[in-house]
């Protein structure tokens, strides 16, 4: 399945879900993740985030498809995080 995180966490938990995401999925954006990750793989990213912030404060919306090609991009503007060192 091919799984966009997108999440508005407060700054002192941000960097702890960055990182524990990043183990995963690639960096899109400041608050934006992706990738494809087998079923078992959703589910420790989805337990992972669950534990790292305060559900009463932050907000995670994981949006699923099925698979990368059921998904059309379009982008403006110039990325801000660097992909020049993904294989």
């Amino acid at each position: 399945m091919y799984v966009i995180v997108v999440y508005d966490i407060a700054v002192e938990r941000i960097d702890a879900v960055r990182k524990f995401l990043k183990q995963y999925m690639m960096w899109k954006q400041n608050s934006v993740f992706e990738g494809e990750l087998t079923r078992a793989e959703f589910e420790i990213v989805k337990r992972g985030v669950k534990e790292l912030i305060d559900e009463e404060a932050d907000y995670v919306i994981f949006y699923i498809l099925r698979d990368e090609k059921y998904l059309k991009r379009e982008e403006l503007g110039e990325a801000k995080v660097d992909m020049g060192n993904v294989i």
